[in-house]
């Protein structure tokens, strides 16, 4: 079953000569246990696409599907209920709030959709746990390395019943041994279910991926089918 599905999604900024064509006809399908890596250089449409994806901008063609719904002419409040219900963002910052722990970071999503704060928390421990970060839950973000937020950010991301995760250079400000670690992360998230979509420039973790798609000027390019992690990734078609 496609969580995503983008149909013929174009997104413009701006008038007349100050035109830019972000994306062009982009279609893209990620079906449920799926992990799709962008890839492609800066300004290439990579974040734009995130955003789309998640509902945070509206296409200015084209439709977003997701979960089989048509995202793209909900009204406000349902695209919001359903990004807080099932889609799941790993920003290049974190966005973690400072004046909140880990664990009320972690289960913040939660109850602002209506969870109980003790079912909530409890949610988020168990998500920090399988992190591990049980013992970071009570620390605040000052008080945490760059990947513990990173992995405080990811629990966030999956705590709940998430159907898309959206990581957009989750590995950027890590070492390459931590950004192995957060790839594995969504990875095993895949494999309960979820779909993902991941920008990253490192063409080592996005062997991690089971499809890789290449960006340039906003157009899909070419499109991988990478051999494993251990593998140098090679678009398709490209020789040795």
């Amino acid at each position: 079953m496609s969580i995503l599905e983008l149909r013929r999604v174009s997104k413009v900024y701006g008038q007349g000569a100050a035109e830019v064509h972000a994306l062009r006809t982009i279609s893209l399908s990620v079906d449920a246990g799926a992990m799709v890596a962008v890839m492609g250089p800066s300004g290439s449409g990579k974040s734009t696409l995130l955003t789309i994806a998640g509902t945070l901008e509206d296409p200015s063609d084209g439709e977003v599907l997701i979960g089989g719904m048509d995202a793209t002419h909900m009204p406000r409040n349902e695209k919001a209920r359903l990004r807080r219900r099932a889609i799941g963002y790993v920003f290049q910052d974190f966005n973690l709030l400072p004046g909140l722990t880990a664990a009320e970071n972690v289960a913040l999503p939660l109850e602002l959709d209506g969870v109980t704060a003790r079912r909530a928390r409890q949610a988020a421990r168990g998500a920090l746990e399988r992190l591990g970060l049980a013992d970071r839950g009570g620390h605040f973000p000052d008080q945490l390395s760059g990947g513990e937020r990173q992995r405080v950010a990811i629990a966030r991301a999956m705590t709940g019943e998430r159907q898309l995760l959206l990581a957009d250079e989750p590995s950027g400000a890590l070492d390459s041994v931590n950004g192995e670690a957060v790839m594995r992360l969504i990875r095993t998230a895949c494999k309960s279910g979820m779909a993902a979509v991941v920008v990253t420039h490192d063409a080592q973790l996005a062997s991690w991926a089971d499809r890789v798609v290449f960006l340039r000027d906003g157009r899909i390019t070419d499109r991988a089918q990478p051999a494993g992690p251990e593998s140098l990734l090679r678009p398709e078609g490209h020789g040795r």
